[in-house]
């Protein structure tokens, strides 16, 4: 009761201080503008997690762009989006079947062509292939596979050339996956390594550092300053509304290992923002667990048929609100331009009604929609604003080191 207490008076003198020019702000965690990111680059155009894709979203004007990685055979952090190389490139025409292994990826065993048992040198050889049958494929072929470090080098050259901070939003993909080959938190050291030679050890660098594991990024909080994201995955939404959690993507894969009963929908309670607190800077949920949505009976796609594609939202679950109290940013993700859903005439707008919601960022496959939705947005206010500050003051901030 005491502190909250303090916190309501807190909000109270900080609503009479602060100037008029700052109350005019985003409805955002820290009251500026929320950001966009090029998920896998600008990738509803070319080609995924290629340097020519990334280009793109930066001239699509994103603020970040996003790298999934993984390792090669000789330990080279590549920019792919799964450990697994069929469906995004041309390996299967490059090399021989007898390339291929089966491996257990969270669980699943998986077989195809493994980035971990190819050199740098035989990834180099590869082009990269449009995975989504229904965008253009006419770019296969012709990009190579790039490194985090040309990737690195792509961004700060950017910065230079536009004028404007472009950051970069790598992902550690399947961190248990990688620890079995290669060493416990080899994946994660070399990432440090690369990172803070090119940006630092600092919180205001323009890099966040995201994985849908937990493990991995609590031990990361414990080697370096540079903004931390907790992913949250599910397996589908159900016909009611509901989030479908079916494994391997009810929890954290580590939780799954160590026994943790708490799945993903759990860490979005108030005690599960807490926990994800202790660690990380923001939190990035799949799209679904944001908002409400209704059954009225109408058929919005016009099939004939009444299911999840038919509901229209109706209006925020409280995940937004509860991230923001704890002190954490909400990055939210995949954006396509050809699938809106629940009933918004477009994506700008369906983009545009999350980030009035509050949202910091979202992922999208199209930057300049991206880009143009946050344009169409009010600012709102500067609660968020305040709230971030009165977080800070009441010492809630994530611990370091």
């Amino acid at each position: 009761m005491r502190s909250h207490f303090m916190l309501t008076a807190l909000t109270v003198a900080a609503a009479t201080l602060l100037p008029d020019s700052v109350q005019a702000t985003y409805n955002t965690l820290n009251g500026q503008a929320p950001i966009v990111i090029g998920h896998r680059g600008a990738s509803g155009y070319l080609p995924e997690h290629t340097l020519e894709a990334y280009a793109l979203a930066i001239t699509q004007g994103a603020n970040y762009i996003e790298p999934d990685l993984v390792l090669t055979k000789d330990s080279v952090l590549i920019a792919r989006h799964e450990p697994m190389l069929g469906g995004t490139t041309d390996v299967a025409t490059k090399f021989g079947v007898d390339r291929k292994s089966t491996r257990m990826v969270d669980g699943v065993s998986t077989t195809d062509y493994f980035a971990s048992d190819f050199t740098l040198a035989e990834i180099k050889t590869l082009r990269a292939i449009q995975p989504r049958a229904s965008r253009d494929q006419s770019f296969n072929g012709l990009y190579q596979i790039p490194t985090l470090d040309e990737v690195i080098a792509l961004a700060r050259s950017q910065t230079g050339a536009t004028g404007r901070t472009v950051g970069i939003y790598p992902e550690v993909k399947h961190s248990t996956f990688h620890a079995h080959l290669f060493g416990s938190n080899t994946f994660e050291n070399q990432l440090v390594s690369t990172l803070h030679t090119a940006y630092g050890n600092s919180m205001a660098t323009p890099v966040f550092i995201q994985s849908f594991e937990s493990a991995n990024l609590r031990y990361l909080n414990s080697v370096t300053d540079i903004k931390l994201v907790q992913l949250i995955d599910a397996d589908d939404v159900n016909a009611d509304g509901s989030i479908s959690l079916v494994a391997p993507y009810d929890k954290p894969y580590d939780f799954a290992l160590a026994g943790d009963p708490r799945s993903f929908a759990d860490l979005l309670t108030a005690d599960g923002l807490a926990f994800i607190k202790g660690y990380a800077d923001g939190v990035g949920p799949w799209k679904p667990y944001l908002v409400r949505t209704v059954a009225d009976g109408v058929d919005r796609d016009g099939d004939g048929l009444l299911s999840i594609k038919d509901r229209r939202v109706g209006g925020s679950t409280g995940v937004i609100e509860r991230a923001h109290a704890a002190g954490l940013q909400i990055h939210t993700w995949t954006y396509r331009n050809n699938a809106s859903g629940y009933g918004f005439s477009n994506p700008q707008e369906e983009m545009a009604y999350y980030l009035g919601l509050g949202v910091d960022g979202v992922f999208t496959d199209f930057p300049d929609t991206g880009v143009a939705a946050v344009a169409s947005i009010p600012e709102p206010g500067s609660y968020a604003l305040m709230l971030a500050g009165l977080v800070a003051v009441a010492g809630v901030a994530r611990r370091r080191r």
